[in-house]
């Protein structure tokens, strides 16, 4: 299926970053592929308040099935729908906040159902997994809750409690 109004922004660059933009005009692709380049982080939520969904994706392996990357979190936080091609701990977080979908990293065709899937959804059911993620991101990554569940564990273990912590 073609899919004209479906429009992906890349942020960043890196070392692959001529590779992309080489296979970008090869393959036609720049009417719908936006190649932006670096910008300061504190211009990102500007970025992510124009986004309908988010794209987060790891290579496939094995340490990074057990990481989530720090857009997760961000993404949870911002409120948008978030597609994951990852691995293990990552997509398990999407998945179980509700906040989007996630297939395998490095699978394509699995990457190509969860963006047709996602644009086959209704504006308000994107909204709600944005919702579901923010909520997510308090109950489980919010700083002032996960330093009062350190401090938790310190005076559980033994290791005495530090109410400075901040």
């Amino acid at each position: 299926m073609d899919y004209k109004d479906i429009h992906w922004v890349v942020l960043g660059d890196g070392r692959m970053a001529d590779w992309v933009k080489k296979n970008v005009q090869d393959r036609k692709l720049s009417s719908n592929v936006h190649l932006l380049g670096r910008y300061p982080l504190e211009e990102m939520p500007n970025f992510f308040a124009m986004a309908d969904v988010m794209l987060v994706t790891l290579k496939r392996e094995p340490i990074f099935s057990l990481t989530v990357p720090g857009k997760v979190q961000s993404y949870l936080a911002f409120g948008k729908p978030i597609i994951a091609a990852l691995d293990g701990e990552g997509g398990q977080i999407i998945e179980e906040a509700g906040s989007g979908l996630s297939c395998p990293a490095e699978d394509p065709q699995a990457l190509a159902d969860a963006v047709e899937a996602m644009y086959s959804m209704t504006e308000s059911t994107r909204k709600e997994m944005g919702e579901r993620g923010i909520q997510y991101f308090h109950s489980h990554f919010e700083r002032q809750m996960l330093l009062d569940r350190l401090e938790g564990w310190m005076e559980e273990y033994g290791c005495g409690g530090n109410k400075n912590i901040e």
